[in-house]
């Protein structure tokens, strides 16, 4: 690793009661998925940077928690302004340590600042209410106060955007927080806490943690400070973290893994329809949790759709994020390359067709080729697998009853997509499919003004609209009786 490289990417530190701190005696390095070269190192913390972390939280709350909206309103709009004049810088680093195209990259590091301004409004309107009593000598209100300490856990995929939603969440609510991020993609939440620091924020507020993700979750969780748990991951994880918290009373929001179904009808502008969704599906390399993975395509139109979907995945230009023209760059790390190598095999073995891709691409790098499966899946583990990669299953199906069954048959309800021209359709497949959100005929999730979150095993809780606050605080009825003069 040259000067130059060391110098281009972000010093990577631990952040503890506003002290940065770059040095420990355990850390990891950190890897370009593009070329597989070190490109940084981070320090983990140890239990005393743990327990510091942690009482550093309690302090900030004390005062944090009394701060008016106003202020922390205030606190969060220049930390959007940050982010907007940071821009390049972040989404660089996430190109070199997460691996998605620069364009992608600048799209995250831009929506997420779309977040902070929404939060940072939304923030000045957390209501109580007054409610009208039986007895004019009683006055009954419900007020709504920060639950405290929150610890959260978030994703390599959107290294930026997800963090950002459970800051803004519990800063805004008026609680503090204790940020373990991704490891494998580390940058992002390093400049997310300078951006934060520059913004104003009191010291202490936000701690940023690194280690082993076992040993950091299982000590954060059972500490009495932490009142609430926010993870973003897998469900497998999810349920042992959950599992954790509810031994410990402990309050969780868990935005857990998805696989989501299409459902074409025959009706929809298939072209523009199989573009559309080529698009959507290579998005961070299919690295998204409501990517759509399941593809059921009204037979009339299968042989059409899979032509033109194959058609726009075997073109799209994969490689190194910063490359002029890249419109798919590497999965994360290597597990992802084997994961998907094993679910085409398989496909293979039990009857599949191998319309595209199927393999690994680049001597260097965890590139993999964006893939299409189609023909006999029933029994291939993609149907049932969230593949979270650039992996495409197609399907014909025969009837409205038979799609909504295969496409609520799997534990997951997280996102789902209907296309077609007939609003009757898209209405009654919209109320049966069990997802927690539903997009028709467009990709309308994820905005800063709408609830995000799942069913099933795909969790509970939501992150945006005027719900992303509720997880962080605790109703409280007070009713008081006074006597008449």
């Amino acid at each position: 690793m040259s000067t130059a490289e060391r110098a281009s990417y972000e010093t990577l530190a631990l952040l503890i009661d506003g002290r940065w701190k770059t040095d420990a005696r355990e850390g990891e390095t950190v890897f370009d998925p593009a070329t597989e070269r070190a490109i940084g190192w981070l320090p983990h913390a140890d239990d005393a940077d743990v327990s510091a972390a942690l009482a550093a939280a309690q302090r900030a709350f004390e005062s944090w928690r009394e701060t008016s909206a106003f202020e922390r309103a205030r606190v969060l709009r220049r930390f959007g302004e940050r982010v907007l004049e940071t821009a390049e810088g972040i989404a660089s680093n996430i190109v070199r340590d997460q691996g998605k195209p620069l364009e992608e990259a600048l799209a995250e590091v831009r929506f997420a600042a779309d977040h902070i301004f929404w939060h940072a409004e939304e923030c000045r309107r957390i209501y109580g209410r007054e409610i009208p009593s039986r007895d004019v000598r009683v006055h009954q209100r419900v007020v709504r106060e920060p639950v405290g300490v929150c610890v959260a856990f978030t994703p390599w995929n959107f290294p930026f955007s997800q963090a950002v939603r459970k800051v803004c969440a519990a800063l805004g609510a008026g609680c503090t927080l204790v940020l373990k991020g991704p490891e494998e993609a580390p940058s992002a939440v390093v400049a997310l806490g300078r951006a934060l620091q520059e913004a104003g924020l009191p010291n202490g507020c936000l701690n940023l943690l690194w280690g082993k993700p076992s040993v950091l979750s299982a000590r954060l969780i059972a500490d009495d400070i932490v009142r609430k748990v926010s993870f973003t991951g897998s469900v497998e994880v999810g349920k042992q973290l959950a599992a954790l918290a509810g031994r410990h009373m402990k309050r969780t929001t868990m935005e857990l893994g998805g696989h989501a179904p299409v459902l074409v009808f025959a009706d929809a502008d298939i072209d523009a329809c199989a573009r559309a969704l080529a698009t959507q599906k290579l998005r961070n390399a299919g690295q998204v949790c409501i990517a759509p993975t399941r593809f059921y395509v009204e037979r009339p139109a299968y042989d059409s759709f899979v032509e033109r979907f194959t058609e726009a995945m075997r073109i799209t230009h994969v490689g190194a994020g910063d490359e002029p023209g890249v419109q798919m760059g590497p999965l994360c790390h290597a597990r992802r390359v084997q994961a998907m190598q094993t679910l085409v095999d398989d496909a293979i073995a039990h009857g599949a067709t191998l319309a595209t891709g199927g393999t690994r691409l680049h001597e260097r790098g965890h590139f993999f080729a964006p893939t299409v499966l189609c023909g006999d899946l029933s029994a291939a583990r993609v149907m049932f697998e969230e593949p979270f990669g650039p992996l495409a299953a197609i399907v014909p199906f025969d009837t409205f009853d038979g799609v909504i069954e295969a496409a609520n048959a799997l534990p997951f309800g997280l996102a789902s997509y209907v296309f077609t021209r007939s609003s009757a359709q898209a209405h009654h497949a919209a109320r049966r499919l069990k997802a927690g959100m539903v997009s028709v005929n467009h990709f309308g999730l994820a905005l800063p003004e709408t609830p995000f979150g799942g069913l099933h095993d795909s969790g509970y809780g939501s992150e945006g609209g005027s719900e992303t606050f509720d997880g962080y605080l605790a109703t409280r009825f007070i009713t008081q009786f006074d006597s008449l003069p």
